[in-house]
């Protein structure tokens, strides 16, 4: 006679999609699943601006709860969904400040891209400091292709995702930037 509710945390993401595409409720559970990734990927890219940060990644979550019909699993993760949402967000909030955006980039990162652009395994300051020129002479949208593939560390195929793109053109991308920096490298 009486039913047993399931609770939220029982639903798999793509039913808790199905449920949130007939009622926003539902979302909550995603909006949990998902904040704490798309607040680092856009504080990050803030620079470390906290409250803008915040916004943006509110206004990304909104974003995505009021467009969530228009949602299709393709076999990607929600989470690139989200992504390509929140890289959005971010580059019109530049393009309405007119500032250029920095990314935060610890040792380990600049290495590999390091090893990907130049075959030496010794990376002097001067090295790592020469490379960080490189990647500041590229434009904001080749420099989110670098972070998302070496400092986030998504696959080819979660960047094909982000922009819309196949794995194959997401590759092509990120090798022709490479050797883009590798020929202001020498």
């Amino acid at each position: 006679m009486f039913s047993k509710k399931k609770n939220k945390s029982v639903y798999s993401e793509s039913e808790l999609i199905q449920l949130s595409k007939s009622n926003h409720q539902h979302f909550g559970a995603l909006y949990e699943k998902y904040f704490d990734t798309i607040f680092r990927f856009v504080f990050k890219r803030l620079s470390g601006d906290e409250a803008v940060a915040g916004d943006l990644t509110q206004q990304t979550f909104m974003k995505a709860m009021v467009n969530i019909q228009k949602y299709e699993d393709r076999g990607f993760p929600f989470s690139s969904w989200l992504f390509r949402i929140a890289q959005n967000e971010v580059n019109l909030f530049f393009r309405s400040q007119k500032t250029q955006k920095s990314v935060e980039i610890n040792e380990n990162q600049l290495k590999t891209v390091m090893d990907e652009v130049d075959s030496s395994s010794n990376m002097s300051m001067e090295d790592q400091e020469k490379l960080i020129q490189c990647i500041n002479n590229l434009d904001s949208d080749q420099t989110d292709l670098i972070e998302l593939r070496f400092f986030q560390e998504m696959s080819f195929k979660e960047i094909a995702d982000i922009y819309d793109i196949t794995e194959a053109n997401a590759k092509m991308r990120i090798y022709r930037l490479l050797e883009k920096i590798q020929k202001n490298w020498k």
